[in-house]
């Protein structure tokens, strides 16, 4: 079993920058696949970001690509999003999530991840 506390999230104007962190707890994470995802209000969940254990493997979606950086600490257990140049169509609860294997060509679904955390709010203003 795994445990995600995620932290970080808040207020920002637009352009600005956050980042934000997810915790691990129950297992060494550094063999698993680590995502961030997004909801906002009256939307889906949708994809983010994930870190594959290999070193360099990160993906993004089009929509956070060259803004949004993850990165995760293995010996902290510990996965980070950066996300600079900030928009308001960012707002959403960021998830973080972790998945015991990594599916190349659908790590974009959300089925394709075992556990998740309860998520931080990320508001930007205008």
């Amino acid at each position: 079993q795994v445990q995600l506390v995620e932290s970080g999230g808040g207020l920002v104007q637009a352009g600005g920058s956050l980042s934000i962190s997810c915790a691990a707890s129950g297992r060494r994470f550094s063999n698993y696949v680590i995502a961030w995802f997004r909801q906002a209000p009256g939307k889906e969940r949708e994809f983010v970001a994930v870190s594959v254990w290999i070193a360099g493997a990160e993906k993004y979606s089009d929509s956070v690509k060259g803004r949004f950086t993850i990165s995760r600490d293995n010996a902290k257990n510990t996965v980070y999003l950066q996300m600079n140049s900030l928009q308001p169509e960012d707002t959403a609860v960021y998830y973080c999530a972790v998945g015991e294997s990594y599916y190349s060509t659908t790590y974009r679904l959300m089925q394709r991840y075992d556990y998740w955390g309860q998520g931080t709010q990320v508001t930007v203003s205008s």
